[in-house]
C-alpha cells in the first residue's frame, strides 16, 4: 500500500512538473535573444512584454539600447535580434534600406496605425482658431515665440536621434518657426504639462498611439499630405523651389524588425514573434502605466502581461 501510494504520489509530482515546465524545454538554444530598446516609453514596455514572454518559454533574453536609425543595420548583422516597434513616420527610409540591401527581415505590421506630427493643445485655438492647419499656425507664429526663438515661434521637437528633421520642413515651407529639439521624450511631456497648466501656447512633436491622448485634449496640425513627389520633385507642393514641403503620414504603419537567423536558430520563438500584434489602445495603455501611473517599464510590462493574459497565450498557440 505504501509503495502504491508512493508511486501514485510520484506520478502526480511528475505530471505537475510536466505541466509547469514544458515551456522551459522549448528553447532550442541557450544563446540569448537580444531585444532592441529605444528611448520612448511604449517601445521600452513592449520590448519587455515580448522578452518576458520568451523567457516564460525558456529562452534567455538580453536587452540592448540602440539609436533609432542605426538599429536596423545592427539587426541585419545579427548584433541584435528583434525590434517590436518600428514607426513609418521616422524610420521608413532606414527600415526599408535594411530590408532591401542588408537582409533584415520585415517581421510584419501591427494592427495599430500611427501618426507623428506637430501637435497643439485645444486651448491654442482660442488664440489662433486656424492653428489646426499649418498655414493658420504659421500666421500665429508670434504667440509661440520664446526668448530663445524671438521673433520666430518655437516648435518643441523630438530627440535628434529619432531622425525627424523638422528644421528642414520649416525651411521648405518657409515657416516663421525655429525647431528646438529636446534630449529625451520625458522633456516633451514636461514642456507640455508646464504650458498646459498655464494655458500657454505651445506646439510640439507628438505621436499616436501614446498616453497623451488620454491625458491632454489637443490635435495634430495638418500639413500637405505626403506623396512620393514631396521628397523628389521641387515642383510638387506649396514651395516650387524645395522638396520636403509636406507632412507625415496620417495612418502610418508600425512594424516589427528581425534578424534573418531567428527562424533557423529559434524557430518556436520566431513563430511567437510573427504572431505578436498590438493595437492602438494596447500601446497607449503600455505608455500610460509608466508616464501617468509611474511604474517602471519592466513593472509595466508585468502588469500589461497580467492584464492581457489571453492575448499573450494566443501568441504561443
Amino acid at each position: 500500500m505504501k509503495i502504491t501510494k508512493l508511486l501514485a504520489t510520484s506520478a502526480i509530482v511528475a505530471a505537475s512538473l510536466a505541466f509547469t515546465l514544458p515551456a522551459y524545454a522549448e528553447a532550442e538554444s541557450d544563446d540569448p535573444i537580444i531585444m532592441v530598446q529605444n528611448n520612448w516609453t511604449s517601445q521600452l514596455v513592449l520590448s519587455f512584454v515580448v522578452g518576458k514572454t520568451l523567457e516564460g518559454m525558456g529562452y534567455t533574453v538580453e536587452y540592448a539600447p540602440s539609436d533609432s536609425q542605426l538599429q536596423f543595420k545592427a539587426i541585419a548583422d545579427g548584433d541584435m535580434h528583434f525590434q517590436v516597434e518600428a514607426w513609418e513616420g521616422s524610420m521608413k527610409t532606414a527600415f526599408e534600406k535594411a530590408v532591401a540591401e542588408d537582409g533584415m527581415v520585415d517581421a510584419g505590421s501591427h494592427t495599430a496605425l500611427t501618426r507623428e506630427e506637430w501637435w497643439i493643445p485645444d486651448y491654442v485655438l482660442e488664440k489662433c482658431p486656424e492653428a489646426q492647419n499649418w498655414e493658420g499656425l504659421n500666421a500665429c507664429a508670434e504667440i509661440f515665440a520664446t526668448a530663445e526663438t524671438k521673433p520666430k515661434g518655437r516648435f518643441v521637437g523630438p530627440p535628434a536621434d529619432w531622425g525627424k528633421n523638422y528644421a528642414a520642413r520649416i525651411d521648405a515651407l518657409e515657416m516663421n518657426f525655429k525647431a528646438i529639439n529636446v534630449g529625451q521624450a520625458a522633456t516633451l511631456w514636461a514642456e507640455l504639462q508646464s504650458a498646459y497648466d498655464r494655458k500657454e501656447p505651445i506646439v510640439l512633436f507628438n505621436w499616436t498611439p501614446n498616453f497623451i491622448e488620454s491625458k491632454f485634449k489637443g490635435r495634430f496640425v495638418d500639413f500637405p499630405k505626403p506623396e512620393k513627389g514631396c521628397m523628389e520633385d521641387k515642383a510638387w507642393g506649396p514651395n516650387p523651389n524645395a522638396t520636403g514641403d509636406c507632412g507625415a503620414p496620417h495612418s502610418g504603419w508600425l512594424k516589427k524588425a528581425a534578424w534573418s537567423g531567428l527562424a533557423e536558430k529559434y524557430p518556436k520563438a520566431w513563430a511567437v514573434m510573427q504572431k505578436i500584434d498590438f493595437d492602438n489602445a494596447q500601446i497607449a495603455a503600455a505608455a500610460l502605466m509608466v508616464d501617468v501611473d509611474g511604474l517602471s517599464p519592466e513593472d509595466a510590462a508585468d502588469k500589461w502581461i497580467a492584464d492581457n493574459a489571453a492575448v499573450v497565450e494566443g501568441w504561443k498557440k
